[in-house]
This record gives C-alpha cells, structure tokens and sequence, in this order.
C-alpha cells in the first residue's frame, strides 16, 4: 500500500490502480516500452487492474506474464463498469489511469484520476473528470515512484 500526505489535498492510503489498456497502456493493441518495468517496481505496493474492451482482441498476449489482473468487458456500458469496478475495489484506495471517453466515471470516482494524453488524446469528459493530466503512461506512473512530483502537482 502506498501511503502519502499532499498538503492542502489529504492524506491517502492507495492499494489499488485501475487502467485502461487502449491509448493508456498501449498503442493500437501493443503494450508500450517501459510500462513492464514500472509495473514490476509498482506491484509490490499495489494491486494492479487493466480494464478493457480489448479492440484489437491483444490484451492477454501483450499482458503476459504482467503482475496484474486483467479483465475484458462487455462492449456495452464500459464506462459504468469501469465505474463500479473502483466501487467495489474501494474507491477512496484506487487511483484510475485513462483517457477515453469510456474512463470517465472510474477516474471521476477513484480518489485519485489521472487522465493520460498520447496518441490518441484525452476525451473532453475524462480530461474533466481527471485529478492530474499527464502526457504519457510513464509520467502518471512515475508519480508513484517518486512521490515528491506528485505532491508538487496537487499540493495547494
């Protein structure tokens, strides 16, 4: 579990990261360099979650050997999933990662939203439900292995 104070912002105690795959984690199916490593640094503080649609049908070979749960929903009411899933997870210890208009109510209910920009960009919803913008998986991630940038992000 993570736990860290941003001042004027609370105190949090994170079990949880819930992410989109799609435009968040990967780029047209394929997994991006890097997000390997940062979740093997990651997945002894957090459980991690991949919620997706799976589009280009890639997920579990690209997951892999990945320490996280992946989960493949329905192609029907995504964003309502996505959004009970933090629910039942427990929503004030889940941070959600995502940039499509589908991540809208996870990032909205997670105690922590991080909108993710890249290629495909960031839908006008899910941007205004985000805590934090950032413009690539490896910046919201690295938050997390250096907390002091996301305190400078959120403090007041």
């Amino acid at each position: 579990m993570l736990h860290f104070t941003i001042p004027g912002y609370g105190s949090f105690r994170i079990q949880h990261f819930v992410m989109d795959f799609n435009g968040t984690l990967a780029v047209d199916g394929h997994l991006l360099n890097g997000v390997a490593e940062r979740f093997q640094k990651l997945s002894p503080e957090v459980d991690l979650y991949v919620l997706t649609a799976d589009t280009f049908g890639l997920v579990r070979q690209e997951m892999g050997n990945m320490p996280c749960t992946v989960t493949i929903l329905g192609k029907e009411h995504q964003a309502e999933a996505k959004g009970m899933y933090v629910e039942k997870l427990g929503a004030e210890s889940t941070v959600a990662f995502g940039n499509g208009r589908n991540d809208r109510l996870m990032l909205k209910k997670a105690r922590l939203g991080i909108a993710i920009l890249q290629g495909e960009g960031v839908a006008r919803e899910t941007w205004d439900a985000a805590d934090i913008v950032v413009k690539h998986i490896h910046d919201a991630l690295d938050l997390f292995l250096n907390e002091k940038r996301l305190i400078a992000t959120l403090r007041r």
